[in-house]
């Protein structure tokens, strides 16, 4: 099976704001319930939540069926009122019934508005249905490989002829003079850093060759704001993110916060907008600096510039239309050129089908893209690539097609994101598999954006400072 596709239907539409189509809830509306518990399980997440979603959505119909019932009844009974009073004949107690239906009107509309906003707070909670090829599990360690590129054990060859010992990022990039740890730590507390030298022109020219590519590829860049307001990063942005992911701007005016990825700024791009079919698909290049807290990454990658608060990164973001498999063939298209940009730069990697248990809220599929770390011998992320089919742009009210009067059946378009490359992350991966005795080899096809092919050692390795203990308790 691929993208479930939700039930037609007259009225009423999925409340505004949710993720979910209602409609899925709904068995007398072709939905099926079953599946979305059993989506539910696959994330190894509670399936009673949806029971709890049908429960206040009947009460809330009810109650719907209720006003409508006494507002007929109240418009006959003011109609009678009006022909009476027309006619100077007694209206006996009409008046008060009519003043009494409205207040009972008007208590039912509260409660219907309370009922309605507790179903959609749950149906929030609930996550994108998962495809059905996506591993089922709640184990990292299962992520299914589908493919793996390049020749591992190439770089350890090459220093095992030289006699050179191999080396991990943290030095290297310091042994270029690629990097100042000590001074970033001093002026912006831990996982701070400035690259200098050979760590910018390789930063840069990551940038540079990456946008290139894209282009011809058809992408636009977009360079984004680096941060959103509070409302709009909500719907784009899962609830635990405020807490383990995102810096809030402190300022005048509404809350603002830094984005952890140019994904959001994205999402949010045709927010509240139409897109018609002859404009897609939309494929655009995130271009931004990001910022992120890793609160939830405690103790893991402290050492060099691989996981920090700051860095730059190019994000492939696609806009589709949500028919046939046009998103799930476009989820391909942009695998494929991430693979391609890091054949480019011959860093070896495999592709990795993520476990449902780790799928975030929005994904109901996600590859990772693992890159070789000759020093630790291990595979680590280098891209993560989504569909998030509609789910994203239910929340934004992102509509496919033309807005036409009267219409009863709403299509949103379908949203997914890759990265290309994360600039520090990728740093790291040309240290270590590019490394030499006396030196790093630039990659061939950044050569002609860097302005050299070699950066020589300059310094001893140095390892970079221990965090304090007054840091390690705010990170």
């Amino acid at each position: 099976a691929h993208q479930y596709t939700s039930a037609r239907r007259t009225r009423p539409h999925s409340p505004p704001g949710t993720m979910l189509e209602i409609n899925l809830f709904r068995v007398e509306k072709g939905g099926d319930p079953e599946k979305i518990r059993e989506s539910q399980r696959r994330r190894y997440s509670d399936p009673a939540i949806v029971d709890t979603v049908i429960a206040l959505d009947e009460d809330a119909r009810k109650l719907r069926f209720q006003g409508d019932r006494l507002r007929t009844e109240m418009n006959a009974m003011s109609k009678e009122f009006g022909r009476l009073m027309k006619a100077k004949e007694d209206v006996g107690d009409l008046g008060s019934k009519v003043a009494e239906l409205k207040k009972e009107i008007a208590r039912i509309e509260e409660e219907t508005k309370v009922t309605e906003t507790e179903r959609d707070t749950k149906l929030r909670e609930i996550g994108n249905i998962v495809h059905d090829d996506v591993p089922v599990s709640d184990n990292e360690d299962n992520n299914r490989v589908e493919r793996q590129w390049g020749d591992v054990d190439a770089t350890a060859a090459r220093l095992l002829t030289s006699g050179a010992p191999a080396m991990n990022h943290v030095d290297l990039l310091y042994m270029i003079g690629g990097v100042e740890y000590e001074r970033g730590v001093s002026v912006a507390g831990n996982r701070g850093y400035f690259l200098t030298g050979p760590g910018v022109l390789l930063s840069l020219a990551l940038t540079q060759f990456g946008t290139k590519s894209m282009v011809q590829k058809g992408f636009t860049p977009v360079q984004t704001p680096y941060f959103m307001e509070k409302d709009a990063m909500a719907k784009c942005a899962q609830l635990d993110d405020f807490d383990e992911q995102l810096y809030k701007v402190t300022g005048d005016g509404p809350e603002k916060y830094l984005i952890a990825t140019s994904e959001q700024p994205l999402c949010a791009y045709h927010a509240n907008e139409w897109v018609e079919t002859k404009a897609l698909p939309r494929r655009f290049l995130g271009v931004s600096t990001c910022f992120r807290k890793e609160t939830g990454s405690h103790g893991r990658d402290t050492l060099g510039i691989f996981r920090v608060h700051q860095f730059d990164k190019l994000e492939q973001f696609v806009v589709t239309a949500p028919t046939d498999n046009t998103s799930w063939d476009e989820m391909k298209t942009m695998i494929n050129n991430a693979e391609e940009f890091y054949q480019a730069l011959k860093i070896p990697y495999r592709v990795v089908s993520i476990v449902s248990g780790e799928l975030n809220n929005a994904a109901a599929m996600k590859y990772d893209l693992e890159g070789w770390y000759p020093a630790s011998t291990t595979f680590r992320e280098l891209v993560s690539c989504s569909n998030c089919t509609d789910y994203q742009a239910r929340r934004l009210e992102t509509r496919y097609g033309t807005k036409k009067m009267g219409e009863l059946n709403k299509q949103y378009v379908h949203m997914l994101n890759s990265t290309l490359c994360a600039v520090t992350r990728v740093v790291c991966a040309i240290l270590e598999n590019y490394q030499e005795k006396d030196g790093v080899r630039v990659p061939e096809v950044l050569v002609p954006f860097v302005g050299t092919d070699f950066f020589p050692f300059v310094r001893p390795a140095q390892a970079p400072p221990k965090p304090s203990k007054k840091e390690k308790k705010s990170n």
